[in-house]
């Protein structure tokens, strides 16, 4: 096997030796496929798999954890089956089918399980808007989730995007799926029962997506039209009847276990369920349908043609279940049989053309521990010794020439920090009619379950906060998410990751990954979300050069009772209320560290992101939840980007209706760090008037010293009055106006204002 061969198929000579060693022989060309696209990062997270063990991935709520096809939690008397995958690589070449098929493959993860989805949400990055190429993958990307979800039937309930040139090369497609199901009923993966019929269902297969795990675990060429084969084609109104299929077959009692076929096709799905189930799989390729002629076995194998599954189906029921796909317009045919023999066994022509023991495929796989750096990389250590003294001077008036109204206008105007309207408008927010909190005016999404039971969901990362310090990042996205879900009333209860990275064979890659799996797993250990699965995407460089590390969390939450599920608009006549640390009190969890502001107003991109007060994150955020649960809390709105103003301004833009708070500076503390200065462990709340003294009773007995009550709300202008001085006052309608232009004018794209 010469190196060129084995360079195509993403495998090392020393990895090479190693299939021999398994086999007892060389591989075929065949098998060496297979193994090539099994041991690529996308499938074995041969680099990640080591720091993914720290994850606190068990506890009272957690049905299913990591492993399957899918996390499952117990809401309380129904499950819910979550997670999220990327798309990134296949999303920069081709966006709209990327995204698309990103949808489709998160799905299917879901209803695989037995569960009826019934929500998306989605963690986009793109680079500088500037760029026509990126506005293109944006509206190329967005117009993909829209399309695969609108048609399939499930509605898109949030997100988030942001916007860097570290992603000008490399876009980073996150999307994460919700689905329900009753109890006792989740269908495994595992394959059982030997001489039980193995049967394909869904689409024919073809020659698209073939070797896309490999091609997910590269580095992005220069020349993306080259690698559009290895992006695959969705059809959700097939997904949808694969959906209803699927549902339908597990109710009859006679499948066994079912995998979907994602990355890797038939050599993933073949391989893990035979090794899940401590068996093997004999198939026969001249049995599965297709959609083109002379395809021959590497193709078969290799093929990610979307909207197919494997079930393993009770001998002598599977008379039952072929019928259920043909009346649903799908293919569905037996292929193979369950074996003795803990083997995946392909037979193509009537002779064995491969056969590979199931656990080298999928357990038995490489594992790299490199030795991570024992101290933070230069330009980091660089980066934390900036000191925002460092900053020209910051007065009432303003800085550097310009007055704190230029400057709060300019960052409502960013397309990070301003509406995201022109992307959720596209989605269908309410098929299914249980959509309980629509997009853009609350932290979190809001899903009916049953009855009054709701589910909420979140996703959130901070890229430029791990490339900073990845430790402190990471734990900070975390809390973020809880304290999204606790700005709408949920209780969160676990969380699915997605860990977006450059190349692990750096040293600083390596580090960077090490340290925010490390903060990221204490933060869940600490606010009690375990980890129920996830999805690992390295190699997210283009010529050599690396995205921010972007971990992302989706997190979900338990609501009891929707009817006191909570939004960010408040009324006139409320009073405001700042919870967590007091605002003009300096503190080493807020700073302009990695801040938005810093990045806009004085293009540096630096510092160390704030420390992250767990425990004072876990008082804050119950002090906000059973404020709302008892019918105090009015509106909620958690602090992050753009600090304390912004997260104000949000508030006053969705209500139309301003506030004038009042308040004393210290001398220590800079204007611009006082009103954008980030960190966690900080929500606004309003209380109707007539509720402040239990409010306040409240507030003294289980968050002492640790609240502030700042205005009321009402007028037209948001007013800041500081020792009697008036350095903001902003009409709302003005605010409004720069917050929701920003992206639609950058992408020349009207975005009216909806009254």
């Amino acid at each position: 096997m010469t190196p060129p061969d084995l360079a195509r198929t993403g495998l090392t000579p020393q990895e090479y030796d190693w299939i021999c060693e398994k086999l007892k022989r060389p591989p075929n060309r065949l098998e060496l496929g297979m193994f090539g696209v099994m041991w690529s990062e996308h499938c074995c997270y041969k680099n990640s798999k080591p720091f993914l063990r720290q994850f606190p991935t068990q506890g009272a709520q957690v049905v299913v954890g990591p492993g399957e096809n899918a996390g499952v939690i117990d809401l309380g008397g129904v499950y819910l089956a979550f997670k999220v995958e990327s798309h990134n690589h296949p999303s920069a070449v081709e966006p709209f089918q990327g995204a698309a098929t990103g949808v489709g493959g998160i799905l299917r993860d879901i209803f695989t399980l037995g569960a009826r989805p019934i929500a998306l949400l989605n963690s986009l990055r793109f680079g500088d808007l500037e760029l026509p190429r990126n506005r293109a993958l944006l509206t190329g990307v967005v117009a993909g989730i829209s399309h695969y979800g609108n048609c399939v039937g499930v509605p898109t309930v949030g997100g988030e995007v942001y916007f860097d040139p570290v992603y000008n090369g490399n876009p980073l497609v996150n999307v994460m799926a919700l689905g329900i199901l009753p109890t006792a009923q989740v269908m495994p993966s595992g394959a059982q029962g030997v001489g039980n019929p193995v049967v394909y269902v869904g689409a024919t297969t073809g020659r698209d997506g073939m070797g896309g795990a490999s091609f997910a675990s590269a580095e992005l060429a220069d020349d993306t039209q080259a690698q559009r084969p290895a992006v695959q084609v969705g059809d959700p109104f097939l997904e949808k009847c694969l959906i209803e299929a699927c549902l339908e077959a597990f109710a009859t009692g006679a499948v066994v276990a079912c995998q979907d076929m994602g990355a890797a096709g038939l050599t993933c799905a073949t391989s893990e369920m035979g090794a899940k189930g401590g068996v093997g799989i004999r198939l026969d390729l001249d049995k599965i349908p297709v959609r083109e002629t002379g395809m021959q076995p590497l193709e078969f194998m290799l093929s990610e043609s979307q909207e197919r599954m494997l079930m393993v189906v009770a001998q002598g029921r599977e008379r039952e279940i072929l019928p259920i796909f043909h009346r649903w317009g799908l293919e569905a045919v037996v292929a193979g049989a369950v074996i003795a023999e803990s083997e995946v066994q392909i037979i193509y022509k009537n002779h064995m053309v491969a056969r590979i023991p199931a656990l080298a495929l999928t357990e038995d796989t490489p594992i790299y521990e490199r030795e991570v750096l024992p101290e933070p990389p230069p330009a980091v250590q660089n980066h934390w010794a900036w000191s925002v003294e460092s900053l020209p001077p910051a007065t009432s008036a303003g800085i550097l020439g310009h007055t704190w109204h230029e400057i709060v206008l300019t960052l409502l105007d960013q397309p990070n920090l301003g509406s995201k309207r022109w992307l959720y408008q596209q989605y269908d927010q309410q098929v299914q009619n249980n959509t309980a909190i629509l997009p853009g005016v609350a932290a979190a999404a809001v899903v009916r379950v049953q009855g009054h039971l709701g589910v909420a969901a979140t996703m959130d990362g901070n890229g430029r906060w791990v490339s900073l310090d990845p430790e402190r990042g990471a734990m900070a996205m975390v809390a973020e998410a809880a304290r999204n879900l606790s700005c709408v009333g949920a209780e969160p209860l676990a969380v699915t990751d997605n860990l977006n990275f450059g190349s692990p064979e750096k040293p600083e890659i390596y580090w960077q990954l090490a340290l925010a799996c490390r903060g990221l797993a204490h933060a869940c250990r600490e606010l009690g979300t375990p980890v129920t699965g996830g999805n690992v995407s390295l190699y997210n460089e283009t010529q050599g050069q690396a995205i921010y590390p972007t971990p992302v969390v989706g997190m979900v939450g338990r609501v009891r009772d929707i009817r006191h599920r909570c939004t960010l608009e408040w009324q006139a006549g409320q009073c405001l209320y700042l919870l967590g640390i007091p605002w003009g009190q300096r503190s080493p969890t807020v700073g302009l560290g990695g801040s938005e502001y810093l990045a806009v107003i004085h293009n540096l991109v630096t510092g160390r992101p704030p420390a992250v007060d767990l425990a004072r994150e876990q008082r804050v955020q119950t002090a906000c939840r059973t404020g709302i649960h008892r019918g105090w809390v009015q509106a909620a709105q958690d602090v992050s980007d753009g600090g304390i103003f912004i997260a104000l301004a949000e508030m006053a833009i969705a209500s139309k209706c301003g506030v004038q708070i009042t308040a004393n500076i210290p001398l220590e503390i800079r204007w611009d760090e006082w009103l954008f200065g980030e960190g966690g462990s900080r929500i606004w709340v309003t209380v109707a008037p007539e509720l402040q003294t239990a409010w306040e009773a409240y507030l003294q007995e289980h968050l002492p010293g640790e609240w502030g009550f700042w205005g009321i709300t009402g007028g037209a202008s948001l007013v800041v009055q500081v020792q009697g001085e008036n350095p903001i006052d902003l009409p709302v309608t003005a605010l409004q106006s720069a917050w929701a232009e920003g992206l639609s004018r950058r992408l020349e794209v009207q975005n009216a204002w909806v009254s």
